[in-house]
């Protein structure tokens, strides 16, 4: 790779990403700043969701280990800190959103936070060696396979006490999932930090279960695609491809088959990931990055902040396992188009959230909310420094 493109990703990563994150940590209430505007307008008081803060607990952590900085794990602490205030000491789990102050907000209970909290324990507790992370995040696991797992696989959404509720939250396009491909993908992903932490049995147990009911449910094999909204019964809901799910699997998935090293499982998964790759990179990907989801042959044609950072890896996850110079070209094409169009050259900012297909900003959407986060950006930078490709 050419060794200014590799300086160019990791000054983004050191002087962009890092500094940015580090400016919303709060020090009055805990935890980090949960909304800032378009206008870079920052709302202290705004609410902090799980989500976001699990992101920032695994980005933090993460980079520590990544970069060797020590100061690094201060900001993870701090987001740990956060998240043990997050979490109901008397059902179990973590809830989906508390307030600046670090009260209760919206105590829903969903798998796919759950997944996410015990990817960022895993981390936090392989950066700091803090046991007491690794305890809880076997905790969690603990409570997903008893409350959010049932014969077929994995369900969405409970209350507090872990009663069945409406899975709003992780359901879109006018549908309401039973089951979803993205909490099982990060159920998986977040399995395999926890494996990789700690290579319990059980854990690893799941994990193929996990790929079986990829490989039997959720991959169309005529399509070449994931399915994305279920009901109970695996019946897909609506005609939905989703361009970002697949390319982020097709690169994600390969980190469970590695943390399992079975050469027969990755001889039977592996060849899905990269049909996945190569259909999105005929159906979405253009020099002008990558789109978003293609509803009812309708493709939406928004280029999302995550959407682009997964592709890039992606891409180059591909190029690895086929040397095709086809994905080579798009690794360095996405970077060229992340870099003059979706970084937010404004001082105080970050990514844009969106560009519209023109490369022009999406003005409507916030540069920091409850899912905009450094996990999909920073993970980019530093998994593609990590790789060190020879493009």
């Amino acid at each position: 790779m050419n060794s200014s493109i590799q300086t160019e990703i990791r000054r983004e990563l050191t002087e962009h990403i890092i500094p940015f994150w580090h400016s919303l940590r709060d020090d009055t209430n805990g935890g980090f700043i949960g909304q800032v505007d378009y206008d870079l307008t920052r709302h202290p008081d705004a609410d902090k969701g799980c989500i976001l803060n699990s992101r920032i607990l695994w980005f933090f952590s993460e980079a520590a280990m990544f970069l060797k900085d020590a100061s690094l794990l201060e900001d993870a602490r701090h987001a740990y800190s956060m998240l043990r205030r997050m979490t109901d000491e008397n059902h179990g789990g973590v809830y989906w959103s508390v307030h600046a102050d670090g009260t209760v907000a919206d105590a829903t209970k969903h798998t796919y936070n759950q997944a996410f909290a015990i990817y960022a324990l895993s981390a936090w507790y392989r950066a700091s060696g803090d046991r007491e992370a690794l305890d809880l995040a076997m905790t969690l696991f603990r409570c997903v396979e008893e409350h959010c797992r049932d014969a077929g696989g994995y369900l969405e959404a409970f209350t507090a006490d872990w009663q069945p509720a409406g899975n709003e939250k992780l359901s879109e396009n006018g549908v309401m999932a039973t089951r979803t491909m993205n909490t099982l993908l990060h159920v998986m992903e977040g399995y395999t930090g926890l494996y990789t932490a700690c290579p319990d049995k059980e854990v690893r147990a799941r994990l193929y279960e996990i790929l079986d009911i990829f490989e039997k449910k959720i991959y169309n094999h005529e399509r070449q695609r994931q399915e994305v909204f279920f009901d109970h019964e695996y019946q897909t809901l609506i005609d939905l491809h989703s361009f970002g799910h697949d390319i982020e699997t097709s690169w994600l998935a390969e980190k469970t088959l590695e943390a399992l090293n079975d050469p027969a499982v990755t001889a039977r998964i592996r060849p899905l990931l990269l049909q996945m790759a190569d259909h999105t990179w005929r159906a979405a990907f253009t020099d002008h990055g990558f789109a978003n989801e293609c509803e009812r042959g309708i493709v939406n044609t928004r280029r999302i902040w995550w959407v682009q950072a997964e592709a890039l890896l992606g891409f180059l996850n591909a190029y690895e396992k086929t040397g095709e110079e086809r994905y080579r070209d798009a690794v360095l094409s996405q970077w060229r188009y992340i870099r003059d169009t979706l970084v937010d050259p404004r001082p105080g900012s970050e990514w844009f959230w969106y560009l519209n297909e023109d490369g022009t900003p999406g003005t409507d959407e916030p540069i920091v909310e409850p899912w905009k986060c450094p996990y999909h950006n920073g993970r980019m930078c530093m998994e593609f420094l990590r790789r060190n490709p020879a493009l």
